[in-house]
């Protein structure tokens, strides 16, 4: 599973494993979702999927309109460097629910007060807080996502990478670290310019393949962090905001 982000390593070890048997070795995932690692060739390391592969387009995951949203970050297709392509198009989800919102603040208090806000109506509707989490791009944000938990009344619970079970608290994660978590609802906050796509990475950058690639991992990130959310999400910005939440609210 998650065979996105596979490393070349991982990859060479699988590839000997199969030896030359033609079934030796099932894949699932989702180019949508590759955020860990630079794409390469899997052809040249033994692994030849060209031909064989097949799209799931049945979502049990999220909502329609959650599933919709998300979906705008990325091109109704998206090729590998072996050249197999991922179609988006026709990808169904088996529920409803309502439609994501997006808010733009001028201040990070301003921000804090209404995702408090969104939190305190989702527990009055029956939500838990266990099943409510904030997502954030870095680890510099997570305070932003911690004021909001404060503003509601309620405890907050960073996610390290070990699976943590605190039923009276709301998780608080870095988009890396949300990765194949799930939630009723998730809260993205911090979408500023310059915080996703990430300006560090950004400016790192030394030719015009490389910055294709910083932003496609950045959209990849902002999908899988809105994914993470099954029944709401709610995404929130400092003004200016993300240039990406332009393709979020296109219609």
């Amino acid at each position: 599973d998650e065979a996105q982000d596979i490393g070349v390593p991982e990859l060479r070890f699988l590839a000997a494993l199969g030896g030359d048997r033609p079934n030796a070795l099932f894949f699932a995932g989702d180019l949508g979702q590759r955020i860990f690692r630079q794409p390469f060739s899997w052809k040249a390391l033994g692994v030849d999927v060209r031909g064989r592969s097949t799209t799931l387009r049945v979502n049990y995951r999220t909502s329609h309109q959650i599933r919709r949203q998300a979906d705008r970050l990325l091109p109704s297709e998206i090729a590998d460097v072996d050249g197999n392509t991922e179609s988006r198009k026709g990808t169904v989800s088996v529920f409803n629910g309502q439609e994501p919102m997006i808010q733009v603040f001028e201040t990070e208090k301003e921000e804090a007060l209404a995702v408090g806000e969104w939190i305190k109506e989702l527990l009055a509707e029956g939500f838990q807080p266990s099943e409510i989490g904030i997502i954030v791009r870095s680890d510099a944000q997570l305070s932003r996502a911690e004021e909001a938990v404060n503003a509601a009344g309620l405890k907050s619970v960073r996610l390290t990478g070990r699976i943590m079970d605190q039923e009276d608290s709301i998780a608080i994660s870095t988009m890396h670290l949300a990765k194949g978590l799930e939630f009723r609802a998730v809260a993205v906050m911090a979408c500023d310019d310059e915080v996703i796509p990430l300006q560090e990475r950004i400016e790192t950058v030394a030719d015009t393949g490389d910055l294709e690639e910083v932003y496609n991992t950045e959209r990849h990130l902002l999908y899988v962090a809105c994914t993470r959310a099954r029944d709401r999400l709610l995404i929130t910005a400092l003004d200016p905001s993300s240039e990406f939440l332009d393709d979020l609210k296109a219609t």
